[in-house]
């Protein structure tokens, strides 16, 4: 605790330079990803507004600014209104790589699938399917990952909890391109423990010196138990555990049901970048979910999350 508490402290003496106040952007900006490409960061986020992958832009990861819709034009097969979560990876120079959840016609559940672009707003086109596990409730919540030797994996949850059944953290790995899946799919972790309620979802992967981290939801998305955890994994494809001192993000003060995260490094730190609802607002789709932004600092290879906060922070 002491040691938190210095960095705290350290953190709270550089507020005399510029500063910022969460939230980041005050719209509905539902399950944030982001990525920086040149000087520019590009976050997606779940369908508002009659976007079906709205973007938005920063110099600083603190003033976002609307950039259109990534993906404006939906597969044939697939139905608007439920297009969620979608995630973006550099896969090439000149390409990059979406994976988003989309209402699967056919079946009435919701599929992943991966489409591509020349630059990371996109229009991403070439959109196909890629994970569909009708039979456990349907297939949300993609997250690409490329892991320090270079291979590409992706990680999703069935959503078990929409058909009565378990949810489960997957992870499988990803052609070199980025485009179709190789091998067989791994289950990671699925809800066992009080404070995760039914379900959890938004899997993301991030490596940490020699750690490799596995940061999910979970709880109800729509009450203020929503929260954020972590497991600690041996390779990609598990085994994982759960850390103990989990949830590592949880409502206080102007977030409720924080959650559904993505982490960007910047100038060698770490930030989380989430979604909240207002309190009293839980479920709402005015305001929405909105965009909060706070610092991970390490304690060897265990992170440290400095949030909820909605007091002026220094900028990144």
């Amino acid at each position: 605790m002491r040691r938190v508490a210095l960095v705290l402290a350290v953190l709270l003496a550089g507020c005399s330079g510029p500063t910022y106040t969460n939230p980041v952007y005050a719209g509905d900006a539902p399950d944030p990803q982001a990525i920086r490409a040149g000087s520019t960061w590009y976050l997606v986020h779940t369908n508002t507004d009659g976007r079906n992958v709205p973007v938005l832009t920063s110099p600083d990861l603190v003033t976002w600014t609307p950039a259109g819709d990534a993906l404006p034009a939906l597969p044939a097969w697939a139905d608007p209104g439920r297009t969620w979560a979608p995630e973006i990876i550099q896969l090439a120079p000149d390409r990059f790589g979406l994976y988003v959840t989309v209402a699967d016609r056919d079946s009435g559940r919701q599929c992943i699938a991966r489409g591509v672009a020349a630059r990371p707003e996109g229009p991403y086109g070439s959109v196909q399917r890629l994970v569909c596990q009708a039979d456990l409730g349907g297939s949300i919540d993609a997250s690409p990952f490329r892991d320090a030797d270079g291979r590409l994996y992706l990680l999703w949850k069935n959503d078990g909890n929409a058909a009565g059944q378990d949810t489960w953290l997957w992870a499988q790995r990803l052609a070199p391109d980025g485009l179709s899946l190789l091998g067989e799919p791994a289950r990671l972790l699925r809800q066992t423990e009080a404070w995760e309620g039914h379900v959890v979802e938004a899997p993301f992967l991030w490596r940490h010196g020699a750690g490799l981290l596995l940061f999910y939801a979970a709880n109800a998305y729509d009450t203020a138990a929503y929260a954020e955890g972590y497991a600690r994994c041996d390779t990609p494809l598990g085994p994982c555990r759960k850390a103990p001192g989990n949830p590592i993000l949880a409502s206080r003060g102007g977030a409720s049901g924080p959650g559904h995260a993505s982490m960007v490094e910047q100038d060698g730190r770490t930030w989380l970048l989430y979604h909240a609802w207002p309190p009293g607002a839980e479920g709402s789709t005015s305001p929405g979910r909105r965009l909060w932004l706070d610092e991970v600092t390490w304690d060897g290879d265990t992170p440290v999350v400095h949030g909820p906060t909605d007091t002026a922070r220094p900028v990144p």
